[in-house]
């Protein structure tokens, strides 16, 4: 029977992320099911589901870098700045160049303020930004950093006012506001048509599944496709410790960094992982326990500065 695990779902159109968890729920007859980077319903692709114990590290799976392609059309303003929402203006392309569209995109890159669309979950005064706008009330919406990766211009189709560009980007950036800012920004508006999520971390739409074949296939070929929770930790380091150790970990103790196998250090020592990490944390590592059939993944823990040692942060396991 499946327990836990995490499932690389490429999510249809039309349907909502909890959409796809009530079916992988049924499918699996398993109620702990989550999903991790929420997808608007016209938006499909990379979508990892958790299960079981392996919903605990979803806030770590939320601060991956996630990959997108994105259609756009050039002359069109909507309320929702995507062709879903109520047209509100159209205007030529009178003019605009190549070099004009490519302008327009360039300064999407690194640490980038950016305003999230009335037509969003965001909370404002602990309401959601849509509910505002369903209202017709106003109200003030702050801009927040986020961060573009790479940002790359696929294809440029001025005769049917098409843009198709990839970008790689960090949690909470809106592609739509993306294609906002460049119809502002070329004076025409736009608004996105289509959003594909080509990868979530260590994620890629090349090996996901499709929920329609997992509505069809046994357990045992479920199985096959599932992931471990500690697949996605990529950036985490790696240490792997005696049965003695693995107990205390488990059991709430401190471990001695130089006492555990180190077999891979933090990428990012000085980042915050988690949003309510201590300050006297630095690293983020996956906890194994050494046996004769392999390495047991345990649960992740962060180095503690103040104690010198490895604080359990969730024991996803015990090791039994």
């Amino acid at each position: 029977m499946i327990e836990n695990g995490i499932l690389n779902i490429n999510k249809p159109q039309g349907m909502t992320s909890h959409d796809v968890v009530y079916r992988v729920r049924r499918a699996l007859g398993i109620k702990r099911v989550g999903h991790t980077g929420t997808l608007d319903p016209m938006c499909t692709g990379v979508l990892p589901i958790c299960i079981g114990t392996a919903t605990r590290v979803t806030e770590y799976l939320d601060l991956d870098f996630k990959t997108y392609r994105c259609s756009m059309i050039l002359g069109k303003i909507t309320d929702t700045q995507d062709i879903w929402g109520e047209l509100l203006e159209e205007r030529p392309l009178d003019g605009i160049t190549e070099e004009d569209v490519r302008n327009a995109f360039s300064s999407f890159s690194g640490v980038i303020m950016q305003k999230p669309p009335m037509y969003s979950a965001v909370r404002v005064n602990g309401r959601r930004l849509y509910e505002y706008a369903r209202a017709g009330e106003e109200v003030k919406v702050k801009e927040r950093k986020i961060y573009i990766n790479s940002l790359e211009i696929e294809k440029i189709d001025l005769a049917e006012k098409t843009v198709v560009f990839t970008v790689e980007c960090s949690k909470g950036t809106y592609i739509r506001t993306i294609c906002q800012d460049v119809g502002l920004a070329l004076g025409c508006g736009a608004v996105m048509s289509a959003l594909e999520r080509l990868a979530s971390g260590a994620f890629k739409i090349e090996e996901a599944l499709n929920l329609d074949d997992l509505m069809n296939m046994s357990p045992e070929e479920i199985e096959k496709h599932m992931k471990s929770a500690d697949f996605p930790l990529i950036h985490f380091g790696k240490v792997v410790c005696d049965a003695a150790m693995a107990k205390k970990f488990v059991d709430g103790h401190h471990l001695p960094l130089n006492e555990c196998e180190k077999l891979k250090e933090p990428e990012f020592k000085d980042k915050d992982f988690v949003l309510d990490m201590r300050e006297d944390y630095k690293g983020a590592y996956n906890v194994y326990k050494g046996t004769e059939a392999g390495n047991l993944f345990l649960g992740v823990a962060f180095y503690s500065r103040k104690y010198k040692k490895l604080v359990a942060d969730k024991v996803l396991s015990r090791g039994e």
